[in-house]
């Protein structure tokens, strides 16, 4: 709907993942970072954070609304953003800290409050925001599996008929008679 959406991680590797989603990455020099094994962004050092702050705070300045989301398990959430990266942010811009339950990502986030700043920000702190959203995504996804079955169940006849040819069925079926026939997941030849 018109909105241009940016993105950054430590991970170098997320770099693809968010263009492949349209938005564009923000690079910021930090050095040498990384991931854990298990796919986790290793912490950084006292230089790195600084550095990462001063090159957020010239993108938050342009931002209508920021997302933050980082978490670590069993230790205090990482200080992201700045009480002086939010003071020089446009009225009325909205800053969500999906990692205020671990005492937030966002400087002066409050869990289980929205908080407006002196320059009209508004810091929402909703613990476990993110988990308010599986009820409704369920919902859609239950309206398009009815859809699409609708779509291809004969009333008539009482049966369900895949219609090879019909492009929904085609972009969505992978197997068929104990064949690929996918094109992106089909043996190249």
């Amino acid at each position: 709907m018109g909105a241009r959406v940016d993105a950054f991680d430590t991970r170098p590797v997320v770099e693809e993942q968010v263009r492949s989603l349209g938005a564009k990455f923000v690079k910021i020099d930090l050095g040498e970072t990384g991931q854990t094994a298990g796919g986790y962004a290793k912490a950084l050092t006292p230089e790195q954070v600084a550095k990462q702050q001063a090159g957020m705070a010239k993108v938050i300045a342009q931002s209508d609304i920021v997302i933050t989301t980082a978490k670590l398990f069993g230790r205090p959430a990482p200080r992201v953003i700045t009480a002086a990266m939010v003071a020089g942010m446009k009225p009325g811009s909205v800053v969500v800290d999906l990692a205020v339950e671990g005492g937030g990502n966002v400087e002066g986030s409050r869990s289980g409050e929205d908080v407006v700043t002196a320059n009209g920000v508004t810091i929402i702190g909703h613990p476990c925001l993110e988990g308010t959203v599986a009820h409704h995504a369920t919902q859609v996804l239950a309206a398009n599996y009815a859809a699409w079955v609708t779509h291809f169940w004969d009333e008539k006849e009482k049966v369900f008929r895949a219609n090879l040819d019909d492009e929904i069925l085609k972009g969505c079926l992978i197997t068929h008679g104990g064949a690929i026939i996918h094109p992106q997941f089909a043996a190249k030849s």
